[in-house]
């Protein structure tokens, strides 16, 4: 088996997922996760194939799904050393809005996804007594947007990342697993159904700062990276 590190990204398909993939392709074995398979298999056939990019259809509220793509990527690279639980979307503001299946999907996706995708990855990684978690939570996880419930799913996913490092800390086999928080504030992807254009980030933008918390040395663990425009001002 390969020496090279094994990245597995959840949410792969676009936006923060695609552009850390595509950032990080050189230095790194690729797992690509997500629900929609096509994108995910067009991104891999770019980043060099199956020896380079393994593409795992995931939906990451479902134990199963999310179980069998650690398992089949433990099969094809025989390791994970990073997992970055980026899976996630969101919701129109208001609580007259969006329908409750809706929000159902959205809770199930941004939350327990994140919690099921550390769940499912923190066995190896405490076997092997290294690694890395990143969690993509948002600025809306640090401060409340009315009407906004994709916002409470924000704060739980700060939290999980925040209690994860806190658990590897307590523990004798954990505490060289580190564990990085990625908050963007308003970026230009397709999370957003009116793009906010130039005045917002470039999905590569987060991507430099998932590679910069990522090639810090063994003992500096980056927990937080909260990162907006330069033209946003909350």
């Amino acid at each position: 088996m390969s020496e090279e590190k094994v990245l597995l990204i959840t949410g792969a398909s676009s936006g923060i997922g695609r552009a850390t993939a595509r950032l990080l392709a050189s230095e790194r074995r690729l797992v690509l996760a997500g629900r929609r398979v096509e994108p995910l298999e067009e991104l891999a056939a770019e980043l060099g194939g199956p020896e380079r990019a393994l593409v795992v259809g995931c939906d990451v509220g479902e134990w199963d799904q999310v179980e069998t793509m650690t398992a089949a990527t433990l099969e094809a690279y025989g390791r994970i050393d990073e997992v970055f639980a980026n899976a996630g979307f969101g919701a129109t503001r208001g609580f007259l809005e969006e329908s409750p299946e809706h929000w159902k999907s959205m809770v199930l996706t941004n939350v327990l996804g994140t919690a099921l995708t550390i769940r499912s990855t923190l066995p190896h990684l405490l076997e092997r007594g290294s690694g890395h978690f990143l969690v993509t939570s948002s600025i809306a996880g640090r401060r409340v947007l009315p009407g906004s419930l994709y916002s409470a799913t924000k704060f739980a996913t700060t939290a999980i990342g925040e209690a994860l490092r806190q658990e590897l800390r307590g523990r004798d086999d954990g505490r060289k697993i580190k564990v990085t928080l990625i908050e963007p504030g308003m970026v230009d992807t397709d999370f957003f159904d009116n793009r906010p254009g130039d005045s917002a980030l470039a999905d590569e933008d987060i991507a430099r700062a998932i590679q910069y918390a990522l090639s810090q040395p063994d003992g500096v663990d980056v927990n937080e990276i909260l990162i907006r425009p330069i033209t946003q001002a909350l």
